[in-house]
């Protein structure tokens, strides 16, 4: 018999990079799920929400900085099977923004070249994103 089918999330994610070529990573706060893995700034997208538009909302919310859909580029996604929960995860690049990113929520932030995104814990379903980052820049 087969096992029940895990829920779908889909979250979208973003490389914010910089104009010295380095992406941010935010720091997962205690509290929440996976406390202390790097991982690329987003969120879950909400019902009736675009993965564009989430982004949009979720780096105000989570950085203060103001983007646009124009500036969102898709590069690549993440699908990965986590025990409750099936993860499909957008990846987006963003190089124009408004505003210094800054933490809104209590996480770390660092902006990290991308040939030492591997020194970051990540979540599973974040490092298998890094060779494209690498690749892209």
């Amino acid at each position: 018999m087969d096992a029940p089918a895990k829920p779908l999330l889909l979250v979208a994610a973003c490389a914010l990079i910089d104009t010295d070529g380095r992406i941010l990573l935010a720091q997962r706060p205690e509290g929440k799920s996976m406390a202390g893995l790097w991982e690329f700034p987003g969120g879950k997208v909400e019902p009736g929400e675009t993965p564009e538009e989430t982004l949009i909302r979720e780096l105000h919310e989570e950085l203060g900085i103001e983007t646009k859909v124009e500036c969102l580029a898709p590069l690549t996604f993440a699908s990965h099977a986590y025990d409750r929960f099936h993860l499909l995860m957008p990846l987006y690049v963003c190089r124009r923004f408004q505003g210094m990113p800054q933490s809104r929520e209590g996480q770390a932030l660092k902006w990290v070249r991308p040939q030492r995104l591997r020194d970051y814990p990540m979540p599973p379903a974040d490092a298998p994103l890094i060779p494209f980052l690498i690749d892209l820049l």
